[in-house]
């Protein structure tokens, strides 16, 4: 008897589990971009819905939520040895362009200033990222930008500053970046990526335009909020994330915080901690709820006012985090 009561408990908590998911993603078809919507807590997949025909095996442009995957890489290269420290100043790196371009100033930025957008050089996005991506070289046409903010001043967003990072990876480690990432951070997760662009001279693009399963996503949110371990290998160093997870500096058209590469905002009493890339595509963090959201948006018809950001951010807030309080609250 006391089995079957059990079993009648158990059975009730699942149904209501289940009730409140088919709630949260019919919420979540009400926002018309989004393709897919995961949610994970202590490493158990809870929800993993895709909408308007998604498939879960199709890769996809995540945006310049490649910018955060470049930051992973970054800190891997650091912590191979292959770049030195984030102090290290990018004539290292660049000293071909320097010699016929010579600028102590721009010489003195360093790779922590591209991490976290202080390097103060005009933006090559929004506006201006069309001019950029069709250059001839945009390794110069960043490096040409004047300065528009001191170095270490306020955020100055540009994909070519992320661009620069591959580049500088793709330099210390004598591989190129996406060699580099399967090596280091795809392979041990096994992920494949899809499409990846390049730029003229061969570089693969930082900051923008990496394919990745929503699945996939997951992986990386995961690994990052148990420290940099997957299965048992440290991928990426504690110390990376707790630095890549600070905020250096805020975006001037929104109140998020930005680290290296990654951003953060408060929701709902706790800090998430995301991937950011147009349209909508998404990997958060909670590390207080020990639980990570991957969302993915269809880019179609996207403006650049980012009017999706509101009611994701509704769902996540409204839906998911009292969701996941009650998962933790069952657990404890």
């Amino acid at each position: 008897m006391l089995s079957l009561l059990l079993l009648f408990c158990w059975s009730e908590e699942l149904l209501a589990q289940s009730s409140e998911l088919v709630h949260i993603n019919a919420k979540a078809t009400e926002i018309s971009s989004l393709r897919s919507l995961l949610i994970q807590q202590h490493g158990e997949l809870l929800n993993e819905e895709y909408f308007n025909g998604r498939s879960p095996n199709r890769a996809f442009n995540i945006k310049s939520a490649s910018k955060s995957i470049i930051g992973l890489l970054v800190g891997i290269a650091v912590k191979e040895g292959f770049i030195p420290s984030v102090e290290e100043p990018i004539v290292t790196y660049f000293p071909e362009y320097f010699e016929d371009n010579p600028d102590p100033k721009k010489e003195a930025i360093t790779v922590r200033n591209l991490l976290s957008m202080q390097a103060g050089l005009r933006s090559t996005s929004s506006g201006n990222y069309g001019a950029w991506v069709t250059s001839r070289n945009w390794v110069e046409y960043a490096l040409d930008q004047d300065f528009v903010s001191n170095i270490d001043g306020r955020m100055v967003y540009s994909t070519g500053t992320s661009h620069l990072l591959s580049v500088i990876v793709t330099k210390a480690t004598g591989m190129s970046t996406k060699a580099f990432a399967e090596q280091y951070l795809f392979d041990p997760l096994e992920i494949e990526v899809g499409g990846w662009d390049r730029d003229p001279q061969g570089y693969y693009m930082g900051g923008n335009n990496v394919a990745m399963k929503p699945s996939d996503m997951l992986k990386i949110g995961q690994m990052l909020i148990d420290d940099g371990v997957w299965e048992g290998k440290q991928i990426i160093s504690k110390e990376w994330i707790t630095d890549s997870f600070k905020t250096y500096t805020y975006s001037n058209y929104n109140p998020y915080g930005y680290g290296y590469q990654w951003w953060n905002k408060a929701t709902s009493g706790y800090t998430t901690f995301f991937a950011w890339g147009h349209g909508g595509q998404y990997i958060m963090m909670i590390p207080e709820l020990d639980a990570v959201v991957v969302m993915s948006s269809s880019v179609t018809g996207e403006s650049r006012r980012r009017t999706y950001k509101r009611p994701v951010f509704m769902l996540l807030e409204d839906e998911i985090i009292p969701y996941l309080e009650k998962q933790l609250a069952s657990k404890s």
